[in-house]
């Protein structure tokens, strides 16, 4: 995994990566660390990319939720459906061991993982002074826009728990090119829009975001 320290911290690791990561190689640079933190030779890792523009699949995908292949389509091996991932989209993988707490989140608990994920993209968000919320029956994190009665999705999260180790994420739409998501039925959820800060007037940087993602995590996560 090449990629720079961001942090001090033991626990995670943070890591950024300065150039745009192809999703096979990120996937071959999780699952070995996830055997390294298995197997105790290497430590527990939140690793920020930005990927080139690429559509995953998920383990619940179908095959018509590919509505325009136009970027290169990969199997995930996460839970979910399609997803798109690309430039000026901070992705958060995130490497934790389940077998022991973290913070607000018991140990072995893959419900609460997954909720902690969530309120650490909400709590995120808060520091833009963005409202997202959950919504029930809808995977990912959601903006309402209560004047015209709609809302949009400006997070995904997706996560494989592989005996007890974490691996996947979260992905916090910063300033991507949200016509690039028309090419999925994103999340296999049709009728609602696609948002990021940039399109809701917030100039935010990928290192405010990132900022924000660091500062929101241990509110959540802990240590």
């Amino acid at each position: 995994m090449s990629a720079a320290a961001a942090t001090g911290q033991a626990t995670p690791e943070w890591l950024i990566s300065d150039d745009r990561i192809p999703v096979p190689d990120a996937l071959a640079a999780m699952e070995a660390r996830v055997a390294g933190i298995r197997a105790a030779t290497a430590g527990e890792a939140v690793w920020l990319v930005e990927h080139p523009p690429s559509y995953t699949a998920g383990t619940s995908s179908r095959p018509e939720g590919l509505l325009d292949a136009r970027f290169p389509t990969y199997s995930a091996g996460r839970g979910g459906q399609w997803t798109y991932h690309g430039p000026g989209q901070r992705t958060a993988y995130v490497m934790l061991d389940l077998t022991r707490a973290h913070g607000s989140i018991p140990a072995r608990d893959v419900r609460a993982f997954v909720h902690g994920l969530e309120e650490w993209v909400i709590r995120a968000l808060d520091r833009f002074n963005i409202r997202g919320e959950r919504r029930e029956g809808r995977v990912g994190i959601w903006v309402a826009d209560r004047v015209n009665g709609t809302e949009s999705k400006i997070g995904a999260i997706g996560v494989r728990v592989s005996r007890w180790v974490t691996w996947h994420g979260i992905a916090l739409n910063v300033e991507p090119d949200l016509s690039h998501f028309g090419g999925i039925v994103p999340c296999g959820i049709s009728g609602h829009g696609v948002t990021s800060l940039h399109a809701l007037g917030i100039p935010a940087t990928m290192e405010e975001a990132d900022s924000a993602l660091m500062a929101a995590w241990a509110e959540v996560f802990g240590g």
